[in-house]
Order: structure tokens, then sequence, then C-alpha cells
């Protein structure tokens, strides 16, 4: 840690943001050893012009600046909770594969291991299996798109829920509503299973909120966040879920367990209005450490 206070008092870019959460999950579970993990959210990295608050070139600086420190700090693993890439207003196929490929090879520059979930910009003007065939899940086969995997005593499960109600894949040239993004019978099958299964503290991940998410009109929250929310909270295993897609944060405890959406990476001109995140778990207590515009918060 005296690296990082170090850094931080020499460059002056960066402000701390502690989240201390109660735990739901039983403390024994807990992993004995401090686990750090690198988090980043809609870089939306394109080669257009910005729109509104978003500047979708800067978005490689800012992941450079995400890996640089991330590599400093030597956190454990580094995780995107998508919406990775955008397009561009001609949404060429050729174009927007380019635009993956140049931030998946700055993402690719954390020396560690490094996932991905997918996010609805992420399905635009390529498909999910392009997606997946252009990015690295480290030790993950290529066509998974929801998975999970251990490491120093937790349990970590990331999900999916660019799907259509049919269970299709979405993909937005063909005419897919990024206002209905559902998880299918298979992949909860699948969770309820992988929660079963593991005897460790968990956390999740995902772009699309688990918990209901309204604004201005639009709906954010995947179609089955309450029956994912009691397959969560009946394991008695899960700390936290990790989302994004929203590009502001906001926390909410659900009986004992605690949803957290991030800023979006891409929002605001310049590595000043960059942001990131740690999370860091160590017997009882978890902090998140916001980085950047990422806000102090104090529960």
């Amino acid at each position: 840690m005296e690296t990082r206070r170090v850094f931080i008092k020499n460059t002056g870019l960066f402000t701390l943001s502690t989240m201390v959460f109660p735990f739901h999950a039983s403390l024994a579970n807990l992993p004995g050893d401090k686990v750090r993990i690198g988090i980043a959210t809609d870089s939306h990295y394109a080669d257009r012009d910005s729109g509104g608050t978003r500047y979708y070139r800067g978005a490689l600086d800012k992941m450079r600046e995400f890996v640089d420190v991330m590599n400093r700090e030597k956190v454990d693993f580094v995780i995107h909770l998508g919406d990775f890439k955008d397009e561009d207003q001609t949404k060429d196929t050729k174009k927007t594969l380019s635009y993956l490929r140049k931030i998946e090879l700055v993402y690719s520059g954390f020396k560690g291991p490094r996932y991905h979930c997918i996010g609805n910009h992420d399905v635009d003007s390529i498909t999910k299996a392009q997606f997946l065939d252009n990015i690295e899940n480290t030790d993950i086969p290529k066509g998974k798109s929801y998975y999970s995997f251990d490491l120093k005593g937790l349990h970590i499960i990331i999900l999916d829920a660019n799907f259509n109600k049919d269970g299709t894949d979405q993909y937005y040239l063909e005419g897919a509503d990024w206002q209905d993004p559902n998880l299918t019978e298979e992949q909860l099958d699948w969770l309820e299973e992988d929660l079963k299964e593991t005897k460790k503290a968990t956390l999740v991940f995902c772009h699309h909120p688990l918990f209901e998410f309204h604004r201005e009109g639009y709906r954010f929250h995947i179609n089955e966040y309450e029956r994912v929310q009691k397959l969560l909270e009946s394991s008695t295993k899960v700390l936290a879920v990790l989302q994004g897609h929203v590009h502001e944060e906001r926390q909410r405890t659900i009986n004992g367990i605690h949803y957290i959406t991030q800023n979006g990476m891409v929002d605001f001109q310049g590595l000043e209005n960059n942001s990131f995140s740690i999370l860091e778990i160590q017997d009882n207590s978890m902090k998140l450490h916001g980085y950047r515009r990422a806000k102090d918060i104090d529960l």
C-alpha cells in the first residue's frame, strides 16, 4: 500500500472512494489472503466524434491509464463490465471489429488474468460470436459468454444478459431491443447449480443491473432480476454484485447482498475524467477504492 500512497501523493491524480460493507455471506467462507480486483466499465471505444458526454476516441488513453495503475498496484485480476467498444455512424462490421481489437490490445497490457462481461454495445454491428473471438478471458474457452472461476479463496461468476426472450443472442443490426435484456433458462439453471457447487464466498459481475433501475423513462435492469436475486440470496454465499451499463455510481443493499453500479469510463473529456476502481477484500472487510471521477462514498 505504501507504493500506492506515494503514487497518489506525487501525482495528485486520484481520489479515493471507500465503501465498507457488512457481509451477507458466512465469514467462515471469506478468503484468508487479501484479494484485489481492478474494475472498469463502459469504455465505448470507437473512432468517432464525441456525442453528449461520451468521448469515444479518448477511451484508449483512459484504458492505458487503467492498465498502468492496475499493473503498478499488482491487482489479482482485472475485469471490464461491458460496453468495451462501440461503433461509428456507418455501423460497418470491419470498422467495429478494428475498434474492438485496438482496445483489447491496450487491455492486454495488464500483466495478469483479465476478463470481460458482454455489454449491449458489444453486440451492435458485430455478433456476440465475433466479440468473443476477438477478446480473451483468461483460461476460459473462447465461446463462453457466461462463466465462473475461483481465485484466492473467492468464487467469481460472470453473467451475460444479451439474449432475446427466446434464448437467441441479441444482435442490434437485427433489431434487438437494448431495454429487453434477458438471462436464458439454461444460464439460470447453470447459475443455480454453480452456486450450489461452490463453498466459497462469491462475487457476481454483470453488465446490466440485477436490481430495478429506471431513469428518464428508460429501463436498464435485467428482466429476471428478482429471480436472480432469490438465487443469490438462497445460496448465502454472495457478497456483492458489480454492474455497469448505467454510467453512474449507485449502491443498494438487498437482503444482505450489495448491488453496485459504476461510472462509465467513456464519459467526459480527458484523463482527469477517467473512472475505475479497485475492489479489496480481506478478513471481514470489503472496500471499493475509486480513482479519478469515482466519488468518495462513506457507508
